[in-house]
């Protein structure tokens, strides 16, 4: 009984480590942006109404949208960000499930950022 319960806690401190971490977007500041790839997964039309300077704009619905990360080391720190949060917390799971091991949700999303 005892060596169930411990495979049951390893195995979810494994699933706790494997999630990606989050920051709202309010705190991201120049620094990050020049330790790291700023990417806004948001459709090219709400990029093209306001995003944050040297984002790339990579669209959550294209089909594509994991292969269009492959150019980008896995070890690189990726700040993803959306409209509101949805969209760049999913995008955030599925790269780290891609095995990218700095990913970082930027919370609130752009809509956050431009109420500060």
């Amino acid at each position: 009984m005892r060596y169930a319960i411990l495979i049951a806690l390893l195995f979810l401190f494994s699933m706790g480590c494997a999630q990606s971490k989050s920051k709202p977007i309010t705190e991201f500041s120049q620094n990050d942006a020049k330790s790291g790839i700023l990417v806004d997964v948001r459709t090219p039309e709400e990029y093209t109404d306001g995003h944050i300077g040297s984002a790339l704009n990579i669209n959550w619905f294209d089909e594509d949208f994991a292969k269009q990360f492959d150019a980008i080391d896995k070890e690189e720190t990726i700040y993803v960000y959306c409209k509101k949060g949805g969209r760049s917390s999913k995008a955030a799971q599925l790269l780290d499930s891609l095995g990218y091991k700095k990913v970082i949700d930027l919370e609130g999303g752009y809509d956050a950022l431009i109420k500060k």
